[in-house]
């Protein structure tokens, strides 16, 4: 996984941020789709889906045997410098389709 970030360099957004962009783009997504996308393990793309939905981030349902994920995109950051951002600022719409492949 770390050499995703070592091919790339420098990231500005954290693994959270990555993970929600994941789920935005694909709500049924899985978690092993999660990690391989966001360069994570599947265990810590567990643990921050966990987190995000304990924050307010993000909040599931079970459809069958698979979750679908829904974004909370005006939910604001909890960090002080961020404060004035919502979970839309990453730029994506999980409304639109064409945003698979992740932010603007």
């Amino acid at each position: 996984m770390k050499e995703l970030t070592e091919r790339h360099g420098c990231t500005l957004l954290t693994n959270h941020a990555h993970v929600l962009v994941c789920i935005a783009a694909s709500p049924e997504i899985r978690i092993r789709e999660i990690a391989a996308q966001a360069g994570i393990t599947e265990r810590a793309a567990q643990r921050i889906i966990g987190e995000l939905e304990e924050s307010g981030f993000l909040s599931h349902t079970r459809v069958g045997r698979r979750n679908r994920y829904e974004v909370d995109t005006g939910r604001k950051s909890g960090h002080p410098l961020e404060r004035h951002l919502d979970v839309g600022a990453l730029g994506f719409d999980p409304l639109e389709p064409s945003h698979a492949g992740g932010p603007r």
